[in-house]
């Protein structure tokens, strides 16, 4: 999937791609045609970056409903001839998500839509889904034969069938249909024990019970035609299934076969071996040296500092990599005196890979006096890389944990131009704890947010005087079936705070 490509945040289209409540704002007063037009470009060419962690199809439905928008450009789009050859979730679930909810505020044209795109589409089962939540048993019950139909006759198509059926995200219409259908019937009951036989069969090698043979053993899968037998001195030296190895795309294998050896060692390490596993940490073979750096930091051995500090200029990048990443997880009053030397600029660490790491440690754990390094480095991040990356979220709690208020306006900054709602989100919780003006100012709008764990926040924070829009944006929220039961229970107890405060 590309990249989606984010309009400037002060346009209406930024707006909406973000899913700022200032986008719905604006989009109430813009022109009405020009603001369908963006409301579609949104619906159709999803603008989130990972829709596991942002949310957006409740923020477009409602602004469906407010402006009475048509259905034609998410009809047109489910439609196209690209989903005659595309099955890929990614390009038509927000628009499904989307009718999904309009379908549950009264939308006829929304239910028939998906009602439509379930026998016909390519993406049908996410449809299903959402009618599995909303349309009522005679429609379901309709829908069967034209579902059934997919699968194909045969041993071949049964299986495929059974496997549909276990991993259905809503299984009440195939509940529905087994009644109907011996088919379903069958598939459902043989699905269970299909999944039971597949548990039961489940091959692969597991370590022996030494801790030579678990630091063999993380090497597997990396070492190309030599087996774990070549290293552990059996007569097995076959290579590793091809299944085990690591899809370029994919992450490593040998992280996770690290990261699994790591936790035998927590099992099989004696006192005796101690010297074995520092040896590995120092200079083993990839895999094994990463699994006795993780064991060595979780166990908060007092090697692990020195050790974490050599492999973060070793040569093997993944090496490197895992080291940086370990970091993360040291913990204790040593170690945050050794990532302040780290972080400081004063040692000429902070621009390192390894500065960066210790910023995020202290950003996670650091005391109250690490706010400033923690400040810095946030600033650094965003003036190098922008309001992007996957280490900038730690670094914008850090700010609200050790309450720095020297960070809001580069948390400002943030909130404003985040292309991700989660980050979004995050930055608007460090700015109800760092800035004084947030319940008046970015609390106001957070009540319009695209996510539901915003809008909480700014119902437990928003100032309830000063602004006409606040109170009866709060009676919305609490009127409105579709909100989550977490929002629903901040703004009534906003609301009745506030008439209590007026008698």
């Amino acid at each position: 999937m590309f990249e989606p490509v984010i309009a400037p945040s002060a346009s209406l289209l930024g707006l909406l791609q973000r899913g700022r409540g200032d986008g719905q704002l604006h989009a109430l007063a813009a022109d009405r045609t020009e603001a369908i037009a963006a409301l579609e470009e949104c619906v159709t060419r999803d603008p989130r970056a990972d829709w596991q962690v942002e949310n957006r199809s409740l923020y477009y439905a409602r602004l469906y409903m407010e402006l009475e928008a048509p259905l034609d450009g998410i009809e047109d789009h489910l439609h196209s001839a690209e989903d005659l050859v595309s099955d890929d979730e990614n390009r038509t679930g927000l628009a499904l998500s989307v009718l999904g909810h309009l379908a549950a505020y009264g939308r006829r044209d929304a239910l028939l839509m998906l009602r439509e795109y379930t026998a016909t589409g390519a993406n049908w089962a996410w449809a299903l889904d959402e009618l599995a939540l909303r349309d009522d048993d005679r429609g379901l019950l309709l829908l069967g034969t034209a579902v059934l139909d997919r699968f194909a006759p045969g041993p071949e198509g049964d299986a495929e069938l059974r496997e549909f059926i276990r991993n259905a995200y809503e299984p009440r219409p195939w509940r529905l249909w087994a009644a109907y259908h011996p088919r379903v019937a069958a598939a459902s009951e043989q699905s269970p024990f299909d999944l039971w036989q597949r548990q039961l069969n489940r091959g692969g090698v597991t370590p022996g019970w030494s801790t030579a043979d678990v630091l063999a053993w993380a090497d597997q899968g990396s070492l190309g035609a030599l087996g774990a037998g070549a290293f552990l001195g059996g007569a097995d030296s076959r290579p590793e299934p091809a299944s085990d190895a690591a899809d370029p795309a994919a992450p490593d294998a040998v992280d996770r076969r690290a990261a699994a050896a790591a936790r035998c060692l927590t099992a099989v390490v004696r006192p005796e071996d101690r010297p074995a596993v520092l040896e590995a940490a120092r200079g083993g073979l990839p895999g094994a040296r990463r699994a006795a750096l993780r064991y060595l930091v979780d166990q908060r051995d007092p090697a692990a500092v020195e050790l974490i500090e050599a492999a973060a200029v070793d040569v093997d990048d993944r090496i490197v990599r895992a080291a940086l990443e370990l970091v993360g997880r040291m913990r204790g009053p040593e170690v945050l005196a050794q990532a302040r030397r780290w972080a400081d600029p004063a040692t000429g660490g902070a621009d390192s890979a390894l500065g960066e790491a210790a910023v995020k440690l202290l950003a996670d754990a650091g005391e109250p006096a690490d706010a400033p390094l923690v400040v810095d480095g946030l600033r650094r991040w965003v003036s190098v890389r922008g309001v992007s990356g996957t280490g900038l979220g730690s670094l914008v709690d850090g700010a609200g944990r050790l309450v720095a208020a020297d960070a809001v306006p580069v948390l400002r900054h943030i909130y404003g131009e985040a292309a991700s709602s989660e980050l979004r989100g995050r930055a608007a919780r460090a700015l109800a704890v760092t800035d004084v003006h947030f319940p008046e100012g970015p609390a106001v709008e957070c009540l319009w947010d695209c996510e539901e764990s915003t809008r909480e926040l700014a119902a437990r924070h928003v100032a309830t005087t000063g602004d006409a829009r606040v109170l009866e944006r709060l009676r919305r929220l609490a009127a409105d079936p579709a909100e989550e039961a977490e929002v629903h229970a901040a703004v009534r107890g906003r609301l009745t705070a506030a008439r209590e405060f007026g008698r």
